[in-house]
């Protein structure tokens, strides 16, 4: 489509996103709640000239792309995934992921993004200064860590409990060594650098285990297929297989990871399914799944979502027996106290 202009979509303008979603509609996508920046391209200039184009981002994540089908072919995808990586550019972002059908990939591939992997439901490719493989190796370096087998655990520590505690003795006192990726992306109530900060604190005597943060390819805004998948389940399933798989295929055998530890789930239905489905992907990667007992206090398993909920409610008195020192003193740390203080005003526990 000649001299195709990319127009930006003001996104707080209501009437601007419900055209940007009825256009989607129409290719059964949606536009997702954490998108930052939207573009369109019309059929003309004309204040009533229609959508003929569209694509989106949330942070580095390029997403709900739809192009009219008579227009495909046209490069109109080339225009708008320029646009946005040059907007990327403009806010020192050097490195991208796009979620796109399967059947769409070879567009991207064609545009230089490399595929991470695919599954039936999802493709996930990535561009820029640096790829899976590379940052995997720097991360190696960086941490100093060896050939060895290794057992590994991933955790979001939100806040870190006796539990988490718990499962990492149990995995460190069975292992030569353990790595433990704490989730990095920052939607937590405790931000990132003090989870990590706690799990290293909390975990310093055990001497075969290391602290890593997980990067942008485990359990992130990067890894989860949510914006083209319509039904809750489907894009679930997706989530699931595709966080697995990256796990299985890069990251264990990068770091020679040949267990991973999982607390059991019997309250939550979505990390519930989750370990199902480690248990269904890992085994085809040469790794074991270990699923542990939960430890528990007065007959309930401990979790962060416990722990939250009694400071939300006020009830302070049972947390020593939910939290170790070194969360406990953190609660107590301006910032602690901040954190507090916005679990009791907010709606929910999260």
């Amino acid at each position: 489509m000649y001299g195709a202009v990319p127009e930006r979509v003001n996104l707080k303008d209501q009437v601007a996103r419900k055209e940007v979603e009825t256009f989607l509609k129409g290719f059964d996508l949606i536009l997702d709640q954490d998108v930052d920046y939207s573009l369109v391209i019309r059929d003309g200039v004309s204040p009533g000239a229609s959508i003929v184009a569209t694509c989106s981002k949330a942070k580095s994540v390029l997403k709900c792309f739809a192009v009219r089908e008579e227009l495909r072919g046209e490069g109109l995808t080339s225009i708008l995934i320029s646009a946005l990586i040059d907007k990327l550019f403009s806010q020192g972002i050097f490195h991208s992921f796009i979620f796109t059908k399967p059947a769409n990939a070879y567009v991207f591939l064609a545009l230089n993004f490399k595929l991470i992997h695919s599954n039936a439901d999802v493709a996930l490719l990535e561009n820029g200064i640096y790829d899976i493989k590379k940052s995997l190796e720097q991360m190696k370096e960086k941490y100093n860590i060896g050939d060895e087998e290794k057992a590994s655990l991933v955790m979001n520590c939100n806040p870190f409990t006796l539990g988490h505690e718990y499962l990492v003795e149990e995995a460190s006192k069975n292992n030569q060594e353990v790595l433990v990726f704490i989730v990095e992306e920052d939607q937590s109530l405790f931000p990132f650098k003090s989870r990590i900060e706690l799990v290293r604190k909390g975990v310093s005597h055990l001497q075969n285990v290391k602290v890593l943060p997980s990067g942008e390819y485990i359990i992130s805004s990067a890894t989860f297929p949510a914006y083209f998948l319509r039904e809750k389940v489907e894009r679930l399933r997706a989530y699931e297989e595709l966080d697995s798989s990256i796990f299985g295929k890069y990251f264990c055998k990068s770091f020679n990871i040949t267990k991973r530890y999982v607390g059991d789930e019997p309250y939550c239905q979505v990390t519930a399914a989750y370990n199902e489905a480690l248990k269904k992907v890992l085994p085809s990667y040469g790794v074991e799944l270990h699923e542990v007992e939960r430890k528990v206090f007065r007959d309930i398993p401990i979790s962060a979502a416990r722990v939250r909920e009694l400071i939300k409610q006020g009830d302070l008195q049972d947390l020593k027996n939910l939290l170790p020192e070194v969360t406990l003193e953190f609660l107590n740390t301006s910032l602690g106290r901040e954190i507090v203080e916005k679990l009791k005003s907010s709606d929910s526990p999260h």
